[in-house]
């Protein structure tokens, strides 16, 4: 394998064959080390994560990827705008690679930022078929930099995926470690007051539910580019030197908060798109998505790259150093988060005021007959409840793209600025402003008692496709009636994320929602074919969080041959 030093960083290329833009990628069994256990995976070119793809905006690119598994095998170019047959999800965009065989992927390389590349095949991404790519821009970029680093992260558990969804399917709250104890329950109290604390235990022994259900998957050890806690993954700088660290969560499951004790950080791209800086001392980095970020470390000493994750379970940490075998001191674990009843009031008979909000719509999450599968839950006690006794955060943090008094908010470490949502602009309107032709309404629905999950209380199994026109843009509209946070992403088309920024609103690919949220995008319809459109947190999606999405008109030479192929998203969907 050929390795090239660029801006300081050292980056993995796959070996090309003859004409320049041609690579090979082989994928693999291979064994993965965590520092804390040892497992078998899947990977690229006989790693996890697989080599850095390196391309260049404007050029074509011949992809020849060989299967070595006795399955079947694909993958998605997360991100990036190409021909939906180039597009890498089996049932939906072609049949899939079959063992011992190779496909020639080639699409045209539009644009340039951030991004990665996944298996889209049964549980193959969460066990290991991942990897980076860079774009270098056709221009210069808008910020400078001295360095350039890739920071991978994701969450490797100790058990087969497959093992995971079996025992997720069986006991919902199976791989939960952060349950609520005896000793929260008097501290509750004492600053609560002891009835306001019984009420808001037996209100959610009601529901069935558990404020501590922030997170469906813990026990995992998280990886920086294929390294643990333990193995410690470091980057070299010179004091003063300016490093673009490329943040991509390519967690299964996991919301990581990432911080850089004395390290101020800026944003500058967000899911490949360049964005207007924003200096911030911590962002939550949502599964699926990418964040550029400039640090500028100008002592000769040791800074650690913090990632926790969203419920406080785990984390992943790196190193920033003048040279190897420095390191810095690594941070604890605060305190594990806890749901409120404002992450419930997206739910049927939850319905809360948290009043108007830029972009956002909290009040009216459907009427009685569009009510979510919520098995277990009393809908006529939860309608007659007392909100007011419950224990809801009165005057802490807010975040727009956060339910008023959801116990979700994220607050920096430092008490200093935490990233939102609202702080994205784009550096450079991508599409002229133009008002959407229609809405289309995506309820995202489930029943975590069965652990089924699906958008407007339909599974992908049952559902219709989504139809839309080429040429048309369409306002989507995600209403979360669930618990949890969802990342949404949309294949082959542009989210824009409304901020209430207008034509500056960001543009990205996938797009998180909170619990008791209702979200806002739109789409520029400009790819012809069929796509996937599904929650990206891996078992959200094997359970039936997915939709097809069919295009339809457009140039005649990109049309689908079939629309109503079937697709395995995974698992037992």
């Amino acid at each position: 394998m050929k390795k090239v030093l660029v801006t300081g960083a050292l980056i993995l290329l796959l070996p090309t064959i003859g004409l320049a833009g041609e690579y090979n990628l082989t994928v693999d069994r291979v064994e993965i080390d965590t520092g804390e256990f040892v497992k078998e995976g899947v990977g690229y070119n006989g790693e996890s994560p697989g080599p850095v793809l390196r391309f260049k905006e404007g050029e074509e690119v011949s992809i020849n990827v060989t299967n070595n598994l006795d399955e079947e095998t694909s993958i998605h170019w997360h991100g990036l705008i190409l021909p939906f047959q180039q597009d890498g999800v089996p049932g939906i965009s072609f049949s899939g690679i079959k063992p011992g065989e190779t496909f020639t992927y080639k699409f045209p390389i539009t644009q340039s930022g951030t991004y990665w590349f996944h298996s889209h095949s049964g549980f193959q991404e969460p066990e290991g078929a991942y990897g980076s790519i860079i774009i270098e821009p056709k221009d210069r970029e808008p910020f400078r930099y001295d360095r350039d680093y890739v920071v991978q992260l994701t969450d490797k558990h100790p058990h087969s995926s497959a093992r995971v969804m079996r025992n997720l399917k069986v006991t919902p709250d199976y791989y939960n470690r952060e349950q609520q104890t005896v000793g929260e329950f008097f501290s509750d109290a004492s600053e609560n007051g002891l009835m306001a604390t019984v009420k808001d235990r037996m209100a959610w022994g009601d529901m069935r539910m558990m404020k501590a259900d922030v997170e469906d998957l813990q026990g995992f050890t998280g990886l920086i580019n294929g390294k643990g806690p333990k193995q410690n993954w470091t980057g070299i700088f010179e004091p003063g030197e300016r490093i673009r660290l490329r943040f991509i969560n390519s967690s299964a499951m996991t919301y990581f908060d990432i911080r850089i004790p004395g390290l101020n950080m800026t944003v500058v791209q967000a899911d490949g798109n360049n964005v207007q800086p924003v200096s911030v001392d911590e962002f939550r980095i949502g599964v699926a998505e990418t964040y550029d970020v400039i640090v500028r470390p100008k002592d000769d000493q040791a800074y650690t790259i913090f990632a926790e994750s969203m419920g406080r379970s785990g984390y992943a940490r790196a190193t920033l150093a003048p040279e190897e075998g420095m390191e810095a001191p690594v941070p604890g674990l605060r305190e594990p988060a806890r749901l409120t009843m404002a992450d419930m009031s997206g739910m049927p008979g939850m319905d809360m005021d948290h009043g108007d909000m830029p972009g956002m719509d909290h009040g009216g999450m459907g009427g009685a007959d569009e009510m979510a599968d919520m098995s277990g839950m009393d809908h006529s006690k939860m309608a007659n409840m007392d909100h007011g006794s419950m224990m809801m955060p009165e005057g802490g943090p807010s975040d727009p793209f956060y339910a008023k008094g959801s116990g979700l908010v994220p607050i920096a470490a430092n008490g200093g600025k935490f990233l939102s949502y609202a702080d994205l602009k784009a550096q450079n309107p991508l599409y002229e402003e133009r008002e959407p032709a229609r809405e289309i309404e995506l309820r995202l629905t489930g029943n975590m008692e069965r652990y089924t999950w699906s958008i407007n209380g339909v599974k992908y199994e049952d559902a219709d496709p989504i139809r839309l026109k080429y040429g048309e843009r369409v306002r989507f509209k995600f209403v979360n009636e669930t618990m949890m946070t969802h990342p949404m992403h949309l294949h082959g088309m542009w989210s824009i994320l409304d901020v209430g920024a207008g034509q500056w609103n960001p543009i990205k690919h996938t797009v998180s929602v909170q619990p008791g949220t209702t979200v806002y995008m739109e789409t520029e319809v400009d790819a012809p074919g069929q796509w996937a459109f599904h929650c990206h947190l891996t078992y959200h999606m094997a359970a039936g969080m997915f939709r097809k999405v069919i295009v339809e008109g457009g140039p005649e030479s990109t049309q689908a041959t079939s629309s109503e192929q079937s697709v395995d998203v995974g698992g037992d969907a």
